[in-house]
């Protein structure tokens, strides 16, 4: 026997076997689910029983209060064993779960391994290897389709350049010709116009009399 059946079992032994236990907790919480409802019965007959003789019997009313403590025992252990059953069988469920994911993990493992029986990672590494020489190539290809000067479609910067200056020429052409007539100028006159006064003044008269000192002195 395997390790995993020795720990595990078979798929359908486990399932059997969980079931089986799961009925039986059911079978009991039920069970004492009814002895629980039947002791709560109890226990108010009881205080009824010791509320009707009240003061009237005494003695009958302790006895009654005596039975309804027992019974609440009784209840309370009762309740408690409920408690113990029902985590039980959360705990048979939470196990029931973890062995079926268990049994899928393993066989996803298996899966797995069966796939990559037969894929060797340098057999993989040489793949994409290729995969991207083809991916170049194929870059290579299309930039050799797309380049304009395949099909003479090149074009020249310096031809573009004197094509714009040409342009701009006709447009200042365009631009002196669109002028309007030029605004209205004063008209020159036809005399001659005076030139600055040449006559030169009058030298002073002290200058002269000393010019005429100095000619009578010699």
């Amino acid at each position: 026997m395997s390790t995993f059946k020795k720990f595990f079992g078979s798929k359908k032994n486990d399932a059997s076997n969980a079931k089986a236990a799961a009925k039986q907790l059911e079978e009991t919480r039920d069970l004492l689910t009814k002895k629980s409802e039947f002791l709560e019965k109890k226990i108010e007959e009881e205080l009824n029983t010791a509320r009707r003789y009240g003061m009237k019997n005494k003695k009958m009313a302790l006895k009654a209060l005596a039975r309804k403590k027992g019974y609440e025992n009784q209840l309370q252990k009762i309740d408690n064993t409920i408690l113990i059953v029902e985590s039980q069988l959360q705990a048979l469920d939470n196990a029931g779960m973890n062995l079926e994911v268990f049994r899928v993990l393993k066989n996803t493992s298996e899966s797995m391994k069966g796939l990559h029986k037969n894929m060797k990672l340098d057999n993989v590494q040489d793949i994409m290897d290729d995969i991207a020489e083809q991916r170049e190539i194929a870059q290579e290809i299309s930039d050799a389709i797309s380049n304009p000067a395949t099909f003479g479609l090149e074009i020249d910067d310096d031809e573009l350049a004197r094509e714009l200056e040409a342009l701009q020429a006709e447009d200042l052409e365009r631009q002196m010709l669109d002028v309007g007539p030029l605004p209205d100028v004063p008209s020159i006159p036809s005399h001659e116009i005076a030139g600055p006064s040449t006559v030169k003044p009058q030298a002073d008269t002290s200058e002269k009399d000393l010019e005429e000192l100095m000619a009578w002195a010699e």
